[in-house]
């Protein structure tokens, strides 16, 4: 059955990160939102309802009978169970919100729908970027029980150092760590196939490195910290989450954040993520445009994918960054830093959008990415838009 993931009333509410993608292809824990419900309902026949400039490069539904799936959430046995279960013209609500739903593409309209059942347990939901951080610990968690079950761990090299249950440790294929130190007993760590973990490292979990990731030399890594696919990490990080192909391999500081996709921190590049006086963090809100208490008192950078920092810029308590933005002014950039900024600053010029595509094409081609036609109207979408 074909699953329908929709970003429902969500999508803006995520903004940067998901002006480049639907909510579902987000990265929380071990896995996006996406590659997880595939995982938990055995189904890779996926498609997207998003918004109409992402459309053409995240496949829309077929007009057939459909699992339509709001993704942003961790299910229970039972609420996962429910969703397999559903007949068609039934839906799943929780908090007055449709979650799941069987229903026919062909036609689509939720009036469809011919009974609605309220999820009554509590639910791990993310409803804005500092969930992803938040609650990253849950979802490290939720996934390393996915994705290890009945599985064997290859073992931990002799030279390094290791605290807490090896259960907890989990080490894929092709993976090298070498005189590091490693520490479950506050958080299980899982990494990923052909990663690895420089001499000298110290990791204190939950931590997730995913496939072909690295952690350079001497890094210190506090959980929950996930690092997604093909990055490179070093220096100090505390509970960040980072999409995948983005790097901060230096040194420098960066806490309670979530990063996206192409981007870079230039070295000793350091994200403050308390303020002086402890109070509650404000972050720029995409859907009010007004600065809104987060109710956090730790919370240090959402960066959108593409942009860039250079050495030794300096970023307060809750900056946010917009797609493709190159900070590298000297002093302290605002706390909101606009799509395609040229410097940081407001009021500075922008990126131009064929120098955008240049640099892009460069950094993804030294992955083997292609920066593909869809791509390029995506970007080209936000910097007409907004």
């Amino acid at each position: 059955m074909q699953l329908v993931f929709s970003d429902a009333q969500y999508w803006e509410d995520f903004l940067p990160l998901t002006f480049t993608r639907p909510v579902a292809e987000m990265r929380c824990g071990i896995l996006t939102f996406s590659e997880r419900w595939q995982k938990i309902l055995e189904n890779e026949e996926v498609s997207f309802f998003t918004e109409t400039f992402l459309q053409h490069k995240f496949k829309n539904p077929e007009e057939k009978e459909s699992l339509f799936l709001v993704t942003n959430f961790l299910p229970t046995e039972n609420v996962t169970q429910q969703i397999k279960d559903l007949q068609v013209g039934e839906a799943l609500v929780y908090e007055d919100e449709l979650v799941a739903a069987r229903i026919n593409m062909k036609g689509f309209s939720l009036n469809q729908i011919e009974k609605m059942t309220d999820i009554k347990e509590d639910l791990i939901f993310f409803k804005k970027p500092t969930d992803l951080f938040t609650y990253n610990h849950k979802a490290i968690d939720f996934d390393f029980e996915l994705l290890t079950r009945n599985r064997v761990s290859q073992k931990l090299s002799g030279t390094n150092g290791f605290l807490g249950d090896q259960k907890d440790l989990f080490i894929e294929e092709g993976a090298q760590i070498e005189f590091s130190t490693l520490n479950t007993i506050t958080g299980k760590i899982y990494i990923g196939k052909n990663t690895e973990v420089m001499e000298g490292c110290n990791l204190r979990g939950p931590i997730a490195l995913c496939e072909e990731s690295k952690f350079n030399l001497g890094a210190k890594i506090y959980g929950a910290t996930t690092v997604g696919p093909h990055c490179k990490v070093g220096g100090e990080v505390s509970n960040i989450v980072i999409f995948g192909y983005s790097n901060k391999g230096h040194d420098g500081f960066v806490g309670n954040s979530v990063i996206g996709e192409w981007c870079n921190l230039g070295a000793d590049t350091n994200s403050s993520n308390l303020k002086n006086n402890y109070g509650n963090v404000k972050l720029w809100n995409y859907r009010s445009k007004a600065f809104e208490d987060s109710g956090l008192q730790f919370a240090g950078l959402i960066m959108g994918d593409h942009s860039k920092t250079a050495i030794n810029t300096q970023l307060n308590t809750g900056t946010v960054i917009g797609v493709a933005s190159n900070i590298f002014k000297e002093g302290f950039p605002p706390n909101l830093i606009e799509n395609f900024s040229w410097g940081g600053f407001k009021d500075d010029e922008r990126f131009k959008l064929d120098k955008a595509y240049e640099v892009a094409e460069k950094v993804m081609a030294r992955r083997k990415i292609v920066l593909t036609d869809d791509d390029k109207a995506i970007l080209k979408y936000i910097f007409n838009e907004y």
